[in-house]
């Protein structure tokens, strides 16, 4: 990869996207060029970047040519139709969906978890990035188990409506705005199988044949292959009516025999990265 790679970022006009352009400028990214690139219906739109403008460019299989790293957040279906011409065109891809989570070829990474996961990327030239609840939960359980060694951990997560990307946070603001016209019945009800307004649902992403949800499901399998150890997850998501910021709540059962030392993780927690 050159010294400064062309940056390529896919999905750029939804709410992921422009804050992968927002952290790209913000951290001051050393790309020698930074593109932008959604679905035909949002070619030639312009975003903000670094004081100038980014034209988005139509997402096609050889828009790669050129391109050092791509950063996909255009959804499942996109990535895995997407990102095989992008590796075969020389292209490192950051996938931001669910597409290749799972894939025992791809690595799941979380930087400060399990950074040495990343060298696996040359076997399929696709790095996964895990589910964001996922994220926050695995912070904290990898410097425990460190510690202790963790065998259980049960947990109900809170998900803001930003987690169903722009057109969730427009039909909350929109339902709020309604409600508040008298007119809540007639509001959509697009994004989440029910009114997100003044509401919270416990269904986050659709039913699967286990009982659970697919995120739910995620929480489980992605962090078993994160900290490469099969721990029983029980997890519980539920959709709450803000727009952005999701929380957790999080039990830990340890290993069996283990004296466990409250101050010790404290420290362990405070000095983790």
């Amino acid at each position: 990869m050159a010294k400064e790679p062309v940056v390529a970022v896919v999905g750029a006009t939804g709410a992921v996207g422009r804050e992968m352009l927002k952290t790209l400028e913000q951290r001051d990214f050393p790309a020698s060029e930074v593109r932008a690139f959604a679905s035909a219906r949002s070619a030639g739109k312009k975003l903000p970047f670094k004081g100038e403008e980014l034209v988005v460019e139509e997402l096609k299989e050889d828009s790669f040519k050129g391109i050092d790293l791509a950063l996909f957040s255009a959804g499942g279906g996109t990535s895995k139709k997407f990102a095989p011409h992008a590796v075969k065109a020389g292209c490192v891809v950051v996938d931001n969906s669910s597409a290749w989570r799972m894939d025992d070829e791809v690595p799941l990474v979380v930087p400060e978890v399990n950074p040495e996961d990343i060298e696996l990327w040359e076997d399929t030239g696709i790095i996964a990035n895990p589910n964001c609840s996922t994220i926050q939960m695995v912070q904290l359980l990898k410097p425990l188990h460190d510690l202790y060694g963790i065998k259980r951990v049960d947990v109900s997560t809170y998900q803001a409506t930003s987690g169903a990307g722009k057109a969730g946070m427009e039909e909350l603001v929109t339902q709020m705005q309604d409600f508040f016209a008298f007119k809540l019945d007639e509001s959509k009800k697009e994004a989440f199988a029910h009114q997100i307004a003044l509401n919270v649902i416990p269904q986050v992403d659709r039913a699967m044949d286990s009982g659970f949800t697919k995120e739910e499901e995620k929480m489980v399998y992605e962090t078993q292959k994160i900290l490469h150890k099969n721990i029983q997850v029980a997890a519980t998501c539920v959709r709450v009516p803000v727009l952005r910021s999701h929380s957790e709540s999080i039990t830990v059962t340890f290993d069996e025999f283990v004296d466990v030392d409250v101050d010790e993780c404290r420290k362990v927690l405070n000095n983790f990265e």
